[in-house]
């Protein structure tokens, strides 16, 4: 490896020592609605879209609330010299992206057929600690 991109390396982990990120693949809903949710807790602090996501009436905000959690926990287990109570973790990004469709056919009038296509998605969270100073 040659010095530069060494250097290039260090410096892109030590930028990504506070942040911690969760991924969820292969989930049956589709992306459209999972991107309505993850919308409403982009750029949020951690406990106040774990409250909206808890309070939503949508399918996708299970499921959304699982990968939270599960993205909290490996800031915990990344940081573990840092206290969750004293940092303030909010949601850096979540990308929401399309997935493998299952395509189905439904039988039509006069021999005809429609298809189905059953979306899916991949959901990525990162989870970062704002500074307090």
């Amino acid at each position: 490896m040659g010095a530069r991109k060494r250097l290039k390396a260090e410096a892109r982990k030590e930028a990504n020592k506070s942040i911690a990120f969760a991924k969820l693949n292969k989930s049956p809903i589709a992306p459209r609605k999972m991107r309505l949710v993850a919308d409403l807790i982009r750029g949020v602090e951690v406990n106040k879209a774990l409250n909206i996501l808890q309070h939503n009436a949508k399918d996708a905000s299970t499921s959304l609330e699982k990968l939270l959690r599960s993205a909290i926990a490996n800031w915990e287990q990344k940081n573990e010299d840092k206290s969750i109570e004293e940092e303030t973790l909010f949601v850096k990004t979540i990308e929401v992206s399309g997935a493998a469709m299952l395509k189905r056919i439904q039988p039509a009038p006069q021999g005809r057929a429609h298809r189905i296509r059953k979306r899916s998605n991949h959901v990525t969270i990162v989870v970062d600690a704002k500074n307090a100073e």
